[in-house]
């Protein structure tokens, strides 16, 4: 007769979603970790910045595929995924602005772009202080950071 298996339920769930992200459709993301990550410039816990323009099914697919190398950083046991919105103004679309925004406003500030991001460490800033400011994007990266 073989062996009986042990059964084990961990204590902390896997993921969990909340109705803000289902409120909007088009909004930005940002991955956060457990700990500190260290850039140019100083530690922050934000480690990726993401848009989708199909709301949390975005965001839980992303979880799983840039979880999968981010995870395997030394150190980081758990990333949260938060969920950035904005107004909206017609025949632009903003999310896309606003995910800009965030990646310069934070290269600006620690140096760099986040660890999961690929794209964005030669932007500059193009239109988007005409649709946020400088003061709200950097209250978004001092409270998620």
């Amino acid at each position: 007769m073989p062996k009986r298996r042990l059964i084990r339920v961990h204590p902390h769930p896997c993921l969990t979603i909340h109705r803000t992200a289902f409120r909007d459709d088009k909004l930005v993301y940002i991955a956060r970790a457990n700990k500190k990550l260290k850039y140019p410039w100083g530690r922050s816990r934000i480690a990726y910045i993401g848009t989708t323009k199909k709301g949390a099914r975005r965001v839980a697919s992303s979880a799983a595929w840039k979880g999968e190398s981010l995870l395997y950083t030394y150190g980081i046991k758990y990333l949260e995924f938060h969920i950035v919105t904005c107004g909206k103004v017609p025949g632009v679309e903003t999310w896309r602005k606003l995910e800009r925004a965030l990646l310069i406003k934070f290269k600006e500030k620690y140096g760099g772009i986040p660890e999961g991001n690929k794209v964005g460490n030669l932007m500059r800033w193009k239109e988007e202080l005409r649709y946020f400011s400088k003061d709200k994007l950097d209250k978004v990266i001092e409270k998620l950071g």
